[in-house]
C-alpha cells in the first residue's frame, strides 16, 4: 500500500491562518470560531484518513453562520495562495532568462544569436476580460497589501514606514478582508473592466518591464530592443459582447494614455531632482545646451544645470501631451508652456540626447541604467499607448455588415448567397477600388453602423496614440479566406487599408481557429490567403503574420486530448505554409486558466510547442483569476514574465533533440490516442440522450450565471445547447462540481485501449509535448474529487438517468487516473511533484465542506426557498471553491 507523506505546512500559511482565526474570534465571536474550527478539524481528519464526518458541523450552522463559515474558508484559501506565491511555487526550475542563456551557451548558442532573436521577436501577455475572476478588486487590493507587509516582515522589519507594527498591520488587513463584501451586487460594465486592467498595467507592468530589461541587459552584456510588451482586449473585444462599442474603445485607449503619460511625468519629476549636474563641475554637449534652451527656464538657481533645465522642457512637453489627450492639466502642472510631443519617438529622442551626453564623461556610468535608463526603456516599451489593444469580432457579424454595405452601395444585392469563390473575387475588386463603400447619406443596419464606428475609432486611436495603439484585428470563427477579406473591407472604410500597386494596411488581420474542424483546415485557409497577390505584398512588407489558435472551444468541441493534439498539429502544419510564403509565423495562444481551456504552466506549454513554430514571436491571453495570480504583485509578475520569456527563448533557439524515427512513432501514437479520446468524449457530451439536462441540473451553471463577474453574456445566443454555451461557464461549472470533466474525459479510454504501453511510457519520458499534456491532466485529476462530486446527483431530477450518466463519468475518471499512473510509473497522483501535491492536499479539506454546503444550498434554492441568504451562500461558495482551486475557469 502506498504511503502518502504528510503535508508540511508553509510557515507563512500557519502565520496567516493564525491571524485569520484571531480575526474570526474577535469579530465573529467564540461560538462562531468554535463551529468553524470544528468543521475545519473534522475535514482535515477525514483527509488524513482518521475518520470523522463534516456533516454534523455543517448541520449545526444557521444561515448567517453558513455565510460566515464560507467567507472564512474562502479567506484561508486566498491567504494560502498568497503565501505559496511568495514562497515561489510559481517559479519553475530554469524558468528565468539567465538560466535559459546559460543553457543555450552550453549548446553552443552565443549572446549575439539571442540578441538577434529578441531584435525581431515579440512576446506579449494579453489581458482579457473573460469572466473567471470571482473576487472583487477590493479583496485583491487588501491581499496585495498583505503581500507587501509580508515582504517587509521577511526583511526583518518590525514597523512599516508609517510606524505601524508589521503583525498588527497584517492583522488589520485581514480584519478588513473579513468585513469586506466578497460579492459584487451590480454587474460589471466595460468601463469597470477597463479600470481593473489599467490597475495591473499601471501599477505592475509599468515598473516591472524596465526592471526586467535591466536584468536581462546584465545577463546578455548587450541592450536588446523592447520585445516584451503588454497587450489587452478590454475595450476592443466585441465577440458576443454588445456592450463593447466605439466609445468603449475610446475610453480604453484614452485611459491607458493618461496612465502612461502620468507615469512619465512622475519619473521626469524624480529625474529632475536627481540630475543636478553643474557645468562648473562637468562638461556637457551642445545638444543638451540646445535642449535646455528650448525649455525657457529662466530660474537663476538652474543657470549652471543644463540637464535640469532640459528636463523642465521635456516635462512641459509631456504635460502638454497629457493635456491634449485628457482634456485637463496633469496633477502636477508644468512650470513653463510648451508644445505637445507628436509621438513617443520624439520624446525618446530628447531623452537619448541626455543619455548620449552623460555617456561622454565618467565612462558612461550615468548614461545607462538608473532612472534615466528606466525611463528611456519605458518610453520604448509603452509609447503613448501603454498596452496594444486588439480588436475582435465574430466572422458572422462581418459578413452581415459587408453584405449590408454592398447592398446599400448597389454593388451586390445578396452577398450572403454567393459561394466562397464569388465572395473572394468580389471582395478583392472592392479592395482594389479607391472609392469607399459607405456613404454618410445612406442608412445602414444598427450592427453595420456600430462596426464602422469601431474601425473609425481605431483609426483615430492610431493617429492620437501611435501605430502601436492598435495593431491587430482578430476574427472569431474564421473558416475561409473571405472571412479575412471582409475585415479588410471594413478597415478600408476607415483608411486603415489603402489600395494601390503596393497596398498598405495599418492593422494586421488575424484568423482565430477555434473548433477541431477549423484547426484542421486552418493551414489550407492560410495557404490560399497568402496566394493572393495583395496579401503577399502586405505580408512581405510586414515580415510576419499572426494566427490565433483557441483552446477553449476546441476543448468543448472535442475534449482535452483532441484539443491539445489538434492545436499541436495545426502549429506543425502551418509552419511549412508560412515558410512557403516567406513570412515569419506568430502564433497567438488563446489560453484560459483551467486546463480545459489551455491553462497550466506557461513555461512548459511554450517549450512543448512543435520545434520551429515559436520563432521568437508569441502572444498569450491572460484572463480572470490568472491575471491576479500572475500579475497581482510586482514580484509574481517578475517571475511569470521571466518564465514566459525564458520559455520563448528556449523554444526558439534550442536544437531539436527528437530522433526522427521515434518522433514519427510518437506522432502516429498521438493520432490514435486523439481519435479514441474524441470518440469517447463526443459520445458522452453530444451523443448521450439527456446529457444537456443532466449537465444543467448536476452543475451550478445556472447559479454561476447570477454572478456579477463580467460584462458579457454567458452564451452567444439564447439557445441552451452546449454548442452555444461559452467555454468559460462550461469549464467553470464542472470545476465547481469537482468533476472537471473538460480537463480529462476520454483520455482514460484512449490510454486503456492503446496496445503498446511501452511506447506510451517512452513518450512520457522523452517527448516534451506529451509530458506537458500529462502534467496538466494530472493536476486536474488531483484537484477533482469524483466521490465528492457524486453528491451533486441530489440536484438531478431524474435520479436514475443521472446515475447512469454519472457512472460513465466515474468509470472514465478511474480509467484516466489508472492509465496516467501506469504511463508515468507513479503509485499515486503528483507523487513526483511534491510542491504541487502539498499545495493541492493542503486545500482539499477546505474545499470539501464548501462543496457539501453548496449542494445543500442549491437544493434548497431550486426547491423554492427564496431567502436571499441562501442565494448569497451559493454565490459565496462558488467564490470560495474557485479561490481554493485557483485555476477553475
Amino acid at each position: 500500500m502506498t504511503t502518502i507523506p504528510p503535508v508540511a505546512q508553509d510557515p507563512d500559511i500557519r502565520f496567516l491562518g493564525r491571524l485569520l482565526g484571531d480575526v474570526i474570534r474577535a469579530y465573529g465571536g467564540d461560538a462562531l470560531f468554535g463551529r468553524i474550527e470544528y468543521i475545519r478539524a473534522s475535514a482535515v481528519d477525514r483527509a488524513r484518513g482518521i475518520g470523522g464526518d463534516v456533516d454534523p458541523g455543517l448541520d449545526a450552522l444557521s444561515l448567517d453562520e453558513m455565510l460566515a463559515f464560507t467567507r472564512g474558508f474562502m479567506l484561508f484559501s486566498m491567504l494560502a495562495n498568497l503565501a505559496e506565491d511568495r514562497g515561489g511555487v510559481a517559479a519553475e526550475p530554469g524558468a528565468d532568462v539567465a538560466a535559459a542563456i546559460e543553457r543555450l551557451r552550453g549548446q553552443g548558442i552565443d549572446e549575439d544569436a539571442i540578441v538577434a532573436l529578441f531584435d525581431h521577436g515579440l512576446i506579449v501577455p494579453v489581458l482579457t476580460a473573460h469572466p473567471t475572476e470571482v473576487r472583487r478588486k477590493s479583496m485583491i487590493d487588501h491581499r496585495n497589501r498583505i503581500a507587501e507587509l509580508m515582504a517587509l516582515r521577511d526583511q526583518g522589519a518590525e514597523e512599516t514606514p508609517e510606524g505601524d507594527l508589521i503583525e498588527q498591520a497584517i492583522y488589520r488587513q485581514i480584519a478588513l478582508l473579513w468585513q469586506t463584501r466578497a460579492l459584487r451586487r451590480e454587474r460589471l460594465y466595460v468601463a469597470d473592466e477597463v479600470e481593473t486592467a489599467l490597475s495591473y498595467l499601471r501599477d505592475v507592468f509599468l515598473p516591472v518591464l524596465p526592471a526586467l530589461y535591466a536584468r536581462w541587459e546584465r545577463a546578455l552584456g548587450q541592450r536588446p530592443r523592447s520585445f516584451l510588451r503588454a497587450g489587452s482586449w478590454i475595450g476592443g473585444d466585441r465577440d458576443g459582447n454588445p456592450n463593447v462599442t466605439a466609445e468603449s474603445l475610446r475610453l480604453a485607449t484614452a485611459r491607458a494614455a493618461e496612465a502612461v503619460l502620468a507615469h512619465y511625468l512622475d519619473l521626469l519629476h524624480a529625474l529632475g531632482g536627481e540630475l543636478s549636474i553643474s557645468t562648473e563641475l562637468a562638461p556637457t554637449t551642445p545638444e543638451v545646451e540646445a535642449l535646455a534652451a528650448t525649455a525657457h527656464d529662466e530660474s537663476p538657481a538652474r543657470a549652471d544645470e543644463p540637464y535640469r533645465r532640459a528636463i523642465t522642457g521635456i516635462y512641459a512637453r509631456v504635460a502638454a501631451t497629457y493635456q491634449a489627450i485628457a482634456g485637463r492639466a496633469p496633477p502636477r502642472p508644468a512650470s513653463v508652456a510648451a508644445e505637445p510631443y507628436p509621438d513617443a519617438k520624439a520624446l525618446r529622442t530628447d531623452l537619448a540626447t541626455l543619455a548620449h551626453a552623460l555617456a561622454e564623461s565618467g565612462q558612461g556610468a550615468l548614461s545607462s541604467g538608473g532612472a534615466l535608463g528606466r525611463l528611456i526603456r519605458a518610453v520604448e516599451t509603452f509609447g503613448f499607448h501603454l498596452a496594444t489593444l486588439d480588436l475582435r469580432q465574430n466572422a458572422d457579424v462581418h459578413e452581415r455588415v459587408v453584405a449590408d454595405l454592398l447592398k446599400v452601395a448597389d454593388v451586390e444585392d445578396d452577398y450572403l448567397a454567393l459561394d466562397e469563390e464569388a465572395r473572394v473575387a468580389l471582395l478583392r475588386r472592392e479592395l482594389a477600388a479607391v472609392r469607399p463603400l459607405a456613404s454618410p447619406y445612406a442608412t445602414y443596419a444598427k450592427e453595420t453602423a456600430s462596426e464602422l464606428a469601431i474601425v473609425r475609432a481605431a483609426a483615430d486611436a492610431q493617429r492620437t496614440y501611435g501605430r502601436q495603439a492598435i495593431t491587430t484585428y482578430i476574427i472569431s470563427k474564421a473558416a475561409t479566406v473571405s472571412d479575412l477579406l471582409e475585415v479588410m473591407i471594413l478597415l478600408k472604410e476607415a483608411g486603415l487599408y489603402r489600395p494601390g500597386g503596393a497596398p498598405e494596411c495599418d492593422v494586421m488581420v488575424v484568423p482565430l481557429f477555434e473548433t477541431i474542424e477549423d484547426l484542421e483546415r486552418g493551414p489550407d485557409v492560410m495557404r490560399a490567403y497568402f496566394a493572393l497577390p495583395e496579401i503577399a505584398a502586405l505580408t512581405a512588407a510586414r515580415g510576419h503574420q499572426e494566427v490565433m489558435v483557441g483552446y477553449s472551444d476546441s476543448n468543448k468541441d472535442g475534449g482535452y486530448l483532441t484539443s491539445v493534439w489538434s492545436l499541436h498539429q495545426a502549429s506543425r502544419a502551418l509552419k511549412p505554409v508560412f515558410e512557403g510564403a516567406g513570412a515569419a509565423m506568430q502564433l497567438f495562444h488563446g489560453r484560459g486558466g483551467a486546463v480545459g481551456r489551455g491553462g497550466g504552466s506557461s513555461f512548459a506549454a511554450i517549450r512543448a510547442q512543435p520545434h520551429g513554430t515559436v520563432q521568437g514571436r508569441i502572444r498569450i491571453t491572460e484572463q480572470g483569476e490568472v491575471i491576479a495570480a500572475k500579475f497581482g504583485t510586482r514580484e509574481s509578475a517578475m517571475v511569470n514574465l521571466e518564465a514566459m520569456t525564458a520559455a520563448t527563448l528556449l523554444a526558439s533557439l534550442e536544437p531539436d533533440g527528437a530522433r526522427p524515427e521515434e518522433h514519427d512513432r510518437f506522432l502516429a501514437a498521438m493520432g490514435t490516442l486523439s481519435g479514441t479520446a474524441f470518440e469517447t468524449y463526443r459520445a458522452l457530451v453530444y451523443g448521450t440522450d439527456g446529457f444537456r439536462t443532466f449537465f444543467r441540473q448536476f452543475t451550478p451553471i445556472a447559479e454561476i450565471a447570477t454572478l456579477k463577474i463580467g460584462s458579457r453574456p454567458a452564451s452567444r445566443t439564447k439557445s441552451d445547447r452546449i454548442e452555444d454555451l461559452r467555454a468559460i461557464p462550461w469549464v467553470f461549472s464542472w470545476a465547481q462540481a469537482r468533476v472537471m470533466l473538460p480537463g480529462w474525459y476520454g483520455v482514460g479510454d484512449a490510454l486503456d485501449r492503446f496496445e503498446d504501453k511501452g511506447l506510451l511510457r517512452a513518450m512520457a519520458a522523452e517527448w516534451p509535448f506529451f509530458q506537458a499534456t500529462l502534467a496538466n491532466l494530472e493536476m486536474v485529476l488531483a484537484k477533482s474529487d469524483i466521490g465528492l462530486a457524486e453528491g451533486y446527483l441530489d440536484l438531478v431530477e431524474d435520479r436514475a438517468a443521472g446515475e447512469a450518466i454519472f457512472a460513465r463519468i466515474r468509470d472514465g475518471w478511474h480509467r484516466t487516473r489508472d492509465g496516467l499512473l501506469d504511463v508515468t510509473g507513479q503509485s499515486r497522483l503528483l507523487e513526483r511533484n511534491p510542491q504541487l501535491d502539498a499545495s493541492v492536499r493542503l486545500r482539499l479539506p477546505y474545499i470539501e465542506p464548501l462543496n457539501l454546503l453548496q449542494v445543500e444550498l442549491i437544493r434548497r434554492w431550486r426547491g423554492g426557498e427564496q431567502d436571499d441568504r441562501v442565494r448569497e451562500g451559493i454565490q459565496l461558495s462558488i467564490n470560495a471553491i474557485a479561490t481554493a482551486l485557483r485555476n477553475s475557469g
